[in-house]
């Protein structure tokens, strides 16, 4: 006898299945299917069943679908909805290390940084900054604002993410204006395989 998640988790599958046989571009199936109004959000409405229902082999099997479709679109596919560009900041040591690895997988920043996003991460690997410091005492900045020092900004690399983009630019993060111009790839390390 099935539980009632159970049921719910096969019937999500099974909408999953469904679409997938109709063979849509990944966009379209990300949106009915993990999309904010999709099947799963529409059946596990509430953070923790949401949660739950990640950690299932039928979440698994329908990364796995995603991931099928995505490897057969083509860049002659119309889009099926508007695209969105955010830009992240992040220290220039983990942007060089996404290049690497991007060249080592034989791919774009830009189809490795949306595979990294579709990944399901638990809550405890997002660092919680409503805590305090890591030595416990307080962080509001009010607190101590008379007894702090000036240190140095390190220099940030911005990756502006949008689809489609073969590449993404990297610009120093300071008061200059946004270059849009790509770097070339230069290798930083040796292939990690």
């Amino acid at each position: 006898m099935l539980t009632q998640s159970q049921e719910k988790y096969r019937e999500v599958l099974q909408v999953a299945e469904n679409l997938y046989r109709q063979t849509p571009d990944w966009v379209t199936f990300f949106r009915e299917v993990l999309g904010i109004d999709g099947a799963i959000r529409k059946r596990f409405p509430s953070f923790e069943a949401l949660t739950s229902f990640e950690k299932s082999d039928e979440f698994e099997k329908i990364q796995k679908m995603l991931v099928k479709l995505r490897e057969k679109r083509t860049s002659s596919d119309p889009e099926t909805e508007p695209t969105r560009v955010i830009t992240v900041r992040l220290p220039k040591s983990m942007h060089e290390y996404l290049r690497t690895e991007a060249h080592d997988l034989r791919t774009s920043m830009n189809k490795l940084c949306i595979s990294k996003l579709l990944l399901v991460i638990g809550e405890e690997m997002i660092p919680n900054e409503r805590t305090g410091t890591a030595e416990g005492g307080n962080s509001s900045p009010s607190s101590n604002s008379h007894s702090q020092q000036t240190v140095p900004k390190p220099q940030i690399a911005t990756a502006t993410l949008s689809q489609p983009m073969s590449t993404i630019s990297s610009t120093p993060h300071s008061t200059a204006p946004h270059s849009s111009t790509p770097l070339p790839f230069k290798p930083t390390s040796q292939p990690r395989f």
